[in-house]
């Protein structure tokens, strides 16, 4: 993992990509946001999407799933690395989910760095703010928020 200082503005990382299943997108619908456009097609039909559709919730959490492997997979290529200055982050800004997300369409998700800032209240620590979102198979962004997550910097 990447401390303070060597994290650069503006270098796009792409998370991964994954496809939604309509049964996936059922069970997370059915335990996290049991609406009828999530966990029934003919109600799905009748609405105005038209056709089964994931939670935003579930296209956020496949974000999270995807950014933990991304930074699993930086360590194992850097086994000097650890993830001991990587901190919390205090919240997130802007989600918005900008076009729905069917059944067998396949999100690649994506971070950008914009902005860092030493944390004024936590010596050794830094904020980094980044651009998130995913993108589907036709280009189309479907998913987007500002982060901001406390890293530490070099020792």
């Amino acid at each position: 993992m990447k401390h303070y200082e060597e994290i650069e503005i503006g270098v796009e990382a792409h998370l991964g990509s994954h496809t939604f299943t309509a049964d996936e997108i059922k069970k997370f619908a059915a335990k996290y946001d049991p609406q009828p456009f999530h966990m029934d097609e003919e109600a799905a039909a009748r609405s105005q999407f038209g056709a089964l559709c994931a939670s935003g919730w579930h296209t956020a959490a496949i974000w999270m799933q995807l950014m933990i492997e991304y930074r699993k997979r930086l360590l194992a290529e850097d086994p000097t690395q650890n993830s001991d200055h990587m901190g919390p982050s205090p919240g997130f800004q802007n989600m918005k989910w900008t076009k729905p997300v069917f059944v067998g369409d396949t999100i690649t998700y994506s971070t950008k760095p914009i902005a860092k800032e030493l944390a004024p209240k936590r010596p050794g620590w830094g904020f980094v703010t980044s651009e998130n979102a995913g993108v589907n198979q036709h280009g189309e962004r479907i998913f987007e928020f500002t982060s901001r997550v406390l890293v530490g910097c070099l020792k």
